[in-house]
């Protein structure tokens, strides 16, 4: 089996006629945290969408576990990933049905352990029943965060997942993420706009400017010894989001 399972070859997305991402050439490896850093507009988000297979691009080639993505990738594939949004979208239920809602379009019922199991993980046990627009930014994050984990992703996108957030918030969502990572080899995809967060979780970090991949290496590497002089300002903080 591969190390690698995305690669993006020559991948471009245009809006209206406008480039928001043009890629030469990116892997991303099986079992990996994987932080996307840069300014607001740079094609994170984006990145995501086509890492999640939400949208296909404008040009360019992306396989993932060794196949071409488009528009007839089984559907079994496609429920491989999935995202977690900054704002996610919470069902007008409970916070039970919302953590068991992927394994019900699955055609599968929870089970009372595996509910439990989420809901004490994420701090949400006393919270089951409680209507997910009742809940606060965190706890509705990390509701959003059961739901991915309980169908057990091989992928794992994580859009700004702790912004906002208290310390609290932020360091539970953050030790869930590496569990899963660590123990279940799922490959993570993490846009964020704290560095810091990026050096505490990811293996590797990538900077992307304007659309563009400017250095993709080892997150130890990317912030004390950046080959490229924009990620040396960008990790000095003299880049302005």
């Amino acid at each position: 089996m591969s190390s690698v399972l995305y690669v993006l070859q020559g991948v471009t997305q245009r809006y209206n006629g406008r480039f928001v991402l043009s890629l030469d050439k990116m892997q991303i490896q099986r079992g990996e945290i994987l932080a996307l850093v840069g300014p607001s507009g740079a094609g994170k988000s984006t990145l995501l969408r086509l890492l999640n297979f939400l949208e296909p691009p404008t040009s360019g080639i992306i396989m993932f576990d060794g196949t071409a993505v488009n528009g007839n990738l089984p559907l079994a594939t496609r429920r491989r990933v999935t995202t977690v949004f900054q704002k996610p979208a919470l069902l007008k239920r409970s916070v039970a049905a919302n953590i068991g809602y992927g394994l019900g379009l699955r055609g599968e019922k929870i089970s009372p352990e595996l509910l439990d199991h989420w809901l004490t993980r994420l701090g949400l046990q006393e919270l089951r029943n409680q209507k997910a627009s009742k809940l606060s930014a965190g706890e509705a994050q990390r509701a959003a965060l059961a739901r991915a984990l309980v169908i057990r992703p091989d992928v794992l996108l994580l859009d700004e997942p702790t912004a906002n957030l208290d310390p609290y918030n932020v360091d539970l969502i953050e030790n869930i993420v590496r569990e899963e990572n660590q123990q279940n080899n799922t490959t993570v995809v993490l846009v964020t706009h704290n560095v810091f967060q990026a050096k505490r979780l990811a293996h590797r970090t990538a900077l992307l400017m304007g659309g563009k991949l400017v250095e993709l290496s080892e997150t130890a590497v990317f912030f004390d010894s950046p080959d490229h002089p924009q990620t040396a300002a960008f990790v000095r903080g003299e880049l302005v989001y």
